[in-house]
C-alpha cells in the first residue's frame, strides 16, 4: 500500500519505518529540509533501539523514502497519516496548529480519495477539527473530493517503540464508517497475526 507519513520525528519517523518494514511504499514528508536531508543520508534525528537499521534498510530497498515537497506527499498516499508535534499551549493543551496545518496541506492538494489518519497525540474532537478544516479548504479551492478521517493513537514506548509498533498489544481504530475499519484491518494485518489486536470504536471515544 502507499502510504504517507507528515511529520519525521519520533512517531512519524517509527511509524513510516516499520510499515515500509512489511512491505509499503512509505513517504516521509517534513518542512524541515536539514533533517530531510540526514535522514536521506542515514542520519536519523533520534536515538530509539532498533530504529536506524529499519530506517536504512528500507531506504536502501526503496520502500522508504524522505521528502519536503507536500504537494508529491498528498498525491502519493491514500493513506495520509498525521504524525506531526502537538507541544503544549500556554494554558497547557495540545497545540494543534501543527496538525491543522497538515490537514489545510492535504485539502488544497487532493485530487482523489484519502484516508487520513489521527496518529499525533490529540485531545478528544480533533478528528473533527481535522475533517473540518479538509471541507473548509476544499471550498476555498472549489474541490469536492471524497476523504475519510479515522483516529487511530499511538502506544510507543521510549526505548521500546519500534517492538511496541512491531508487536502491539492493542491496535485502536476509531471510525464512523465500517469501510475505513477494514482498510485499516488490512494495513495492520502484518502486526496482527496471531490474536486480533484491533479494537474499533467511535472516533471520540479512540
Amino acid at each position: 500500500m502507499k502510504i504517507t507519513v507528515f511529520g519525521s520525528g519520533y512517531v512519524g519517523l517509527v511509524t513510516g519505518a516499520c510499515l515500509a518494514d512489511v512491505g509499503n511504499d512509505v513517504l516521509c514528508i517534513d518542512i524541515d529540509a536539514d533533517k530531510i536531508n540526514k535522514l536521506n543520508q542515514g542520519i536519523i534525528p533520534i536515538y530509539e533501539p532498533g530504529l536506524e537499521a529499519v530506517v536504512q534498510t528500507n531506504h536502501e530497498a526503496g520502500r522508504l523514502k524522505f521528502s519536503t515537497d507536500v504537494a508529491e506527499g498528498v498525491k502519493h498516499g491514500l493513506f495520509q497519516f498525521i504524525a506531526v508535534g502537538t507541544p503544549p499551549d500556554e494554558d497547557g493543551s495540545s497545540d494543534l496548529q501543527y496538525v491543522l496545518a497538515v490537514a489545510e496541506i492535504i485539502g488544497s492538494h487532493m485530487q482523489d480519495y484519502k484516508f487520513i489518519v489521527d496518529k499525533s497525540t490529540v485531545p478528544v474532537g480533533t478528528a473533527d477539527k481535522v475533517r473540518a478544516k479538509v471541507l473548509e479548504t476544499q471550498q476555498k479551492y472549489q474541490k469536492d473530493v471524497d476523504f475519510d478521517v479515522v483516529s487511530n493513537p499511538e502506544f510507543l514506548k521510549e526505548g521500546a517503540a519500534v517492538d511496541d509498533f512491531m508487536k502491539p498489544d492493542r491496535i485502536i481504530v476509531g471510525t464512523d464508517n465500517p469501510r475505513t475499519t477494514e482498510l485499516l484491518r488490512a494495513l495492520y494485518a502484518p502486526f496482527n497475526r496471531s490474536h486480533d489486536r484491533v479494537i474499533a470504536m467511535d472516533i471520540r471515544s479512540a
